[in-house]
């Protein structure tokens, strides 16, 4: 910290003791508020809406008490002009010592910007026509010893921003609405899912195998049990394990984990919403989804519809289903099924310039295949169906089709937005395709391999009903939503867990991919960024 810094601090410890000299708690343990500030507000315009002319001149309502942090202060002599700050809004305070006292007035000397005060007295509209409140008396809730971020100029350190998020909150309010937001869209889809008759679940965070998923884990060890435990990749199994103990329908929304890259697309620790329906199938399931986002979306912007740059995108249902194996046909030429050795269709990719990482799995090829000529060109909604025995070790087989499993993963401007099965509950089988995942990963080394877990497979052998399953990453969805909602576009967005991930819409409601983002400048307005050389400027 700069000598000055830690000038100030020892100036606000001067005026702790200050407090306590006077025999003032600086923290004390609670505070009665009457209104919130927005509240408080809302009350002075309802009294302003009935009073007449000549009334509303010199309105002032009930006594009022209301609370927050302290974002300005003007001191002018025998009146001090403050704004608190709490979770909703921001409120004026007209703080004069003829009506505080003498003694009250003097403690005013003592508070800083970022102390936390409660305040009581009543509302009124000062000549500029902002909503004010008279103070009657003030209460110090928290002394603050460090001072907060200047709100424009004291969150460059990038550091700081993203390792205390807290301080960010503290100079940019927008950031609180977008989390509140954020809270409403999960509330809606947990409603949506509720009202279906499903039950939320939440299921172990530690676990002795990392399965459920291909990804690598995050593994830890267990002192008093000395062995190792692993944070999650899924919630899948242990919901399956419900279903197999009698649940007809159950949904979890959590964080899941997984020791993978960083970029835009990928997050180390991130939310997913997985959901599994008794005696249904994934054609079941494409039905639920739709409908699920259709209605949050209508929900949360008041349309269907979201604009990509000139291409409109629209949410109702139906969505258009496009076989898996066809797609790759259509777009690579390649029909996938010619190619069931590993070694031949890693050639094929390498004569046609895709890189591939060796030694690879069959799987990981198919999905390069997929990435590479399909997904691009997903924009509409759109079901890709039918995948791979070998790309779905936890999916059924289809009927007719053995090779091909009944499996979905859906799609928006090309972005995959959930994965679902029609969840394999014959035991043997399941024995089998996890034990062959097993020997790949001891022979390829693939860390991403689904693993073998016996207690789930004892779990299947008492009995699983047929069972449609879904996966949804919820984290860019709800992202992506509450930036439009709240400031329009075209905006940039930041979401800071483990890791920051950028994500940004531009002014034609495009979603953009990007490879590399450079800072320009952050200015008290906008966010200035290039992309491959092209700047944008965003609010």
């Amino acid at each position: 910290m700069s000598q000055r810094g830690n000038e100030l601090i020892e100036r606000r410890k001067e005026k702790l003791k200050n407090l306590l000299d006077a025999a003032i708690d600086p923290y004390p343990a609670s505070y009665k508020r009457s209104h919130t500030t927005s509240e408080a507000i809302t009350l002075l315009e309802n009294n302003e809406s009935s009073a007449t002319d000549d009334e509303r001149d010199n309105l002032r309502t009930d006594n009022v008490t209301i609370a927050g942090r302290i974002m300005t202060m003007r001191r002018m002599g025998k009146v001090t002009f403050i704004h608190i700050r709490d979770q909703d809004n921001q409120l004026q305070l007209h703080v004069r010592r003829d009506i505080l006292g003498d003694e009250q007035y003097a403690m005013v000397r003592n508070l800083d910007l970022g102390d936390f005060i409660g305040v009581y007295g009543p509302l009124f509209r000062t000549k500029s026509g902002e909503a004010s409140q008279e103070t009657q008396t003030l209460t110090i809730l928290s002394k603050s010893l460090r001072p907060p971020p200047e709100k424009w100029h004291g969150l460059q350190d990038t550091e700081i921003r993203y390792r205390q998020r807290y301080l960010d909150f503290i100079s940019n309010p927008d950031g609180m609405k977008v989390f509140t937001l954020r809270s409403q869209i999960v509330q809606a889809i947990r409603t949506f899912m509720t009202e279906k008759g499903f039950l939320e679940a939440e299921t172990p965070v530690l676990v002795p195998v990392a399965a459920g998923a291909m990804a690598h884990p995050f593994e830890t060890h267990h002192l008093a049990l000395d062995r190792a435990l692993y944070l999650r990749i899924a919630t899948e199994l242990y919901l399956k394990r419900l279903i197999i103990g009698g649940f007809d329908k159950v949904f979890e929304i959590g964080r899941v984990f997984r020791n993978e890259g960083i970029d835009h697309d990928h997050n180390p620790d991130f939310t997913l919403f997985e959901s599994y329906e008794a005696y249904a199938d994934y054609t079941d399931v494409m039905e639920m989804l739709e409908k699920m986002i259709f209605s949050v979306t209508v929900s949360v912007t008041g349309k269907p519809t979201v604009n990509r740059g000139d291409t409109t995108i629209d949410f109702t249902p139906p969505w258009k289903k496009v076989s898996l194996i066809e797609a790759i046909h259509e777009r690579s030429g390649i029909y996938v099924q010619d190619y069931a050795e590993t070694e031949p269709l890693a050639e094929k990719l390498t004569g046609m310039g895709i890189p591939i990482d060796l030694p690879s799995t069959h799987m990981r090829l198919l999905d390069k295949l997929i990435s590479t000529f399909v997904e691009p060109h997903l924009i509409q909604p759109t079901f890709l169906i039918d995948y791979p025995v070998e790309m779905s070790p936890l999916a059924k087989k289809k009927k007719n089709e053995p090779a091909l499993t009944e499996r979905f993963e859906a799609f928006v401007a090309g972005i995959e937005l959930a994965n679902s099965f029609s969840e394999l509950n014959d035991p043997v089988d399941q024995r089998q395709r996890l034990e062959k995942q097993e020997a790949l990963l001891e022979l390829v080394r693939d860390e991403e391999t689904d693993r073998l877990d016996e207690d789930f497979l004892i779990a299947m052998e008492h009995g699983m009903p047929p069972t449609g399953g879904l996966g949804v990453g919820i984290d860019r969805l709800v992202d992506s939503v509450a930036a439009v909602k709240l400031y329009g576009n075209p905006c940039i967005i930041l979401d800071i867990g483990t890791c920051l991930v950028f994500n940004a819409i531009t002014d034609n409601n495009e979603y953009p991919k990007f490879e590399k983002m450079e800072f320009s400048c952050i200015n008290n307005k906008n966010f200035i960024i290039f992309f491959n050389r092209n700047f944008y400027t965003f609010k």
